[in-house]
């Protein structure tokens, strides 16, 4: 039997983490073994064949060009950490999926850049939080997102006040919601990346969402291949 790929999943360092469970559960539903990595869960040295950057905590606003007054609200030592998988990946072309502040973190490391809060800028939707899929997000046709989901249009779920502005190099943006908020990204090149604002992990019962993960399994197997 072929080995399963190895996923490593960045995410909080809480004990209690209902991403990274859900997370964790997806993965290995589409065949892979996921391992957590957090500040507080070293990498156990084993090699990755794809990585999942997760959601959580803002980014600090350093890492694009910004500032803010309260330095506590962040959390630099993920921030670091995260950067360096990232950085890793793209040089080894390690398929990434970057899940809410994981899509913004992997723009700003490719040069792009996040609005700090958007919340005083929505017209057309609100910016209530939720995990149930009551918001659209509108998908480019001509993307591979498309090609992967099988949909024009996504339901989807929200927990975000921040988002990406200014698109780093070598991404395009592939989905937007009812207010024009990039909410996909992917790869312009041969890298195989994607970037979602929402949180498929607590979708996964979705095809259209799962669909993600199985990408992310196949395209692990494959570069381990």
């Amino acid at each position: 039997m072929d080995r399963k790929p190895r996923i490593g999943v960045t995410g909080s360092d809480r004990r209690w983490s209902p991403s990274w469970w859900c997370t964790k559960l997806a993965l290995t539903l589409a065949g892979a073994q996921p391992e957590r990595i957090s500040v507080a869960h070293p990498w156990s040295g084993y090699p990755f064949d794809a990585l999942i950057i997760g959601g959580g905590d803002d980014i600090d606003p350093e890492h694009y060009g910004e500032t803010f007054g309260e330095r506590d609200k962040f959390d630099p030592e993920r921030d670091k950490l995260e950067i360096q998988w990232i950085e890793w990946a793209l040089q080894k072309n390690v398929p990434i999926l970057g899940i809410c502040r994981g899509s913004q973190l992997i723009n700003v490391v490719k040069g792009g850049n996040l609005y700090e809060d958007i919340s005083s800028l929505r017209e057309r939707t609100y910016n209530r939080p939720g995990l149930l899929p009551t918001k659209q997000v509108f998908v480019d046709r001509q993307s591979t997102l498309f090609t992967l989901c099988g949909k024009a249009k996504l339901r989807v779920n929200s927990l975000h006040h921040q988002a990406i502005k200014d698109v780093g190099n070598g991404l395009r943006v592939v989905g937007r919601d009812l207010d024009s908020f990039v909410q996909a990204v992917e790869s312009t090149d041969d890298k195989a990346v994607y970037g979602v604002q929402w949180h498929p992990e607590y979708l996964f019962y979705l095809p259209s969402q799962f669909a993600l993960f199985r990408w992310l399994v196949r395209t692990g197997r494959q570069h381990a291949a």
